[in-house]
């Protein structure tokens, strides 16, 4: 989908702001055992659409960058998240980012991969990598499929298909590890431990 139509409908998604913050709460907290925030100092969040994680990573005590191309969503973003100390930059993680190597100690990409082409997707892994000293959590779709997913992301032209059949394999080759934890029904968490790449 082209950052057009997502700037077309930021505002839409602005409205599910408070239900995606519970959600990620939810998340979050379910799978400390998996990921236990509080090893980890720094954190971006790429695409991050209206901060819901952003403001979630920031009440885990993290210092957060939030990334956005969309201007409409970064201002939505801003405005929702102006009581926390999250940074919200707008660019194009495609495009390189502004920050140096090894800035962030985690990064983190909720439902963005599965809209890309294959060579985006790697430019956006290795690109995470490059800004991201221990941790990369790609946060997108599981195997476990429903038909308005499916049509949804039809109607997009992403590569949402193919995505979910080979998300582990393009991490493995390109980081040489990836971990899968489901963590909820429909979506899982595609690690990747740069410490061990």
């Amino acid at each position: 989908m082209s950052n057009g139509v997502f700037h077309t409908i930021a505002p839409i998604y602005g409205l599910f702001y408070n239900k995606q913050v519970r959600h990620y709460r939810k998340i979050l907290e379910e799978n400390r055992d998996f990921l236990d925030l509080s090893e980890y100092t720094s954190a971006v969040d790429i695409g991050f659409g209206t901060g819901a994680l952003c403001r979630v990573l920031d009440e885990n005590g993290l210092r957060v960058t939030g990334v956005e191309p969309v201007q409409r969503m970064l201002h939505i973003a801003r405005r929702k998240n102006s009581d926390i100390q999250a940074d919200c930059v707008m660019a194009d993680v495609l495009e390189g980012l502004p920050f140096e190597d090894k800035t962030f100690d985690i990064s983190i990409s909720s439902y963005v991969a599965h809209g890309m082409k294959k060579e985006d997707r790697l430019g956006m892994y290795r690109e995470m990598a490059r800004v991201t000293k221990k941790r990369m959590i790609i946060y997108d779709y599981n195997q476990e499929r429903r038909l308005l997913n499916d049509f949804v992301e039809w109607l997009e032209g992403g590569d949402y298909f193919n995505f979910i059949k080979v998300v582990e394999d393009e991490l493995r080759k390109e980081f040489g590890n990836v971990r899968k934890r489901d963590v909820d029904k429909r979506a899982a968490w595609y690690v990747v431990d740069l410490e061990k790449s």
